[in-house]
């Protein structure tokens, strides 16, 4: 069980990192781009608020007594919730190519920096998504064992009044 948990704290910090990279990029984007047409920042605005919520809700599930991995189905939904937004901004017509051209993206242009924002917000999707299926391993195997020892007491009892 120790084991899980320091994964589990591995996945949270990587959520935080990851999420905080995508809401640092996107709100860089929007600032730069003050007083755009609205409809063109709504999915940038979108991904702002999705990275927010994961930045606050890894912050919150990395404190030492939030270990009891009910949390997995938030989790899900922020899994949800970032491919969203990565679909969003994939979607998004920027004239910078495709999204799958990895030349370059360190040369600091934006471009570069769109591309960056779309790596780390599927990176951050993923760690959700592990996050939310190890959830889950551990609530089903909890409830196996728990069926078990309740099992294992109802014959100690029909045991003990027979003999």
């Amino acid at each position: 069980m120790l084991l899980i948990d320091i994964f589990s704290l591995c996945l949270r910090i990587g959520e935080l990192a990851f999420t905080a990279v995508v809401a640092g990029l996107t709100g860089q984007y929007l600032h730069q781009h003050k007083g755009a047409r609205a409809w063109d920042e709504k999915r940038f605005i979108y991904t702002e608020v999705i990275a927010a919520i994961g930045i606050l809700y890894s912050l919150l599930f990395l404190l030492p007594f939030m270990a009891s991995f009910i949390h997995w189905p938030m989790d899900f939904l922020l899994f949800a919730g970032t491919m969203i937004a990565f679909a969003l901004l994939a979607h998004y017509d920027n004239n910078c190519g495709s999204i799958w051209n990895w030349n370059g993206i360190t040369g600091g242009n934006t471009c570069d920096k769109f591309r960056a924002d779309l790596a780390f917000l599927f990176l951050a999707s993923i760690f959700f998504l592990v996050s939310a299926l190890l959830g889950i391993y551990v609530m089903h195997r909890h409830a196996r064992t728990t069926h078990v020892d309740k099992t294992s007491t109802r014959r100690r009892r029909w045991y003990s009044r027979r003999y």
